[in-house]
C-alpha cells in the first residue's frame, strides 16, 4: 500500500510540475500578427480611427497588423498599425499569460489565447476622446 501511494504522489507531482511549466512557457511571439478591431469611440477617437467627434458613442471597426520584431523571453517590441497609422509598442507577457503593452498615446491588456492568437484590449482616456477596443490577431505563417 505504501509504494501505491508513494507513486500515486509522484505521478501527482510530475503531473503538477508539467502543467505549470506549460502554463509559463512563452511562446515565440516574432512575426506577423493580425486582425480586426471592435471598438466603441465617445470624442474625437484616436490615429487609427477616423470618426468625426460626437457626443453619442460610434461603433467602429479597423483592420490590423502588429509586426514583432525583437522578443527576448516575456519582453516583446515591434509596430502596431492600420491603414491611417503606425506606433511602436513595447510589452511583456505576465506568467500568467496576461500581456500588457504601451503605445504612442494608451495601453493594451491582452491575452494569449492559443500560441498564435492573443487578444488585445485597448483603452484611452483624454479630453477630447474616449476609446475603448477589443482586437483578436492571429500569427500568419
Amino acid at each position: 500500500m505504501a509504494k501505491i501511494t508513494a507513486s500515486i504522489a509522484m505521478l501527482a507531482t510530475i503531473v503538477a510540475t508539467s502543467s505549470a511549466t506549460a502554463e509559463n512557457a512563452i511562446p515565440n511571439l516574432l512575426g506577423t500578427w493580425k486582425g480586426s478591431s471592435e471598438t466603441i469611440i465617445l470624442g474625437a477617437g484616436n490615429s487609427h480611427h477616423d470618426v468625426a467627434a460626437t457626443d453619442e458613442p460610434k461603433l467602429n471597426s479597423v483592420a490590423f497588423t502588429m509586426t514583432i520584431d525583437k522578443q527576448d523571453g516575456r519582453r516583446f517590441s515591434g509596430t502596431f498599425s492600420s491603414a491611417r497609422a503606425s506606433e511602436k509598442v513595447i510589452a511583456v507577457v505576465s506568467h500568467s499569460g496576461t500581456i500588457y503593452m504601451v503605445d504612442d498615446d494608451g495601453h493594451e491588456i491582452g491575452t494569449m489565447l492559443a500560441p498564435n492568437r492573443m487578444e488585445l484590449c485597448y483603452l484611452k482616456q483624454s479630453p477630447a476622446s474616449r476609446v475603448a477596443s477589443c482586437t483578436d490577431l492571429t500569427k500568419q505563417p
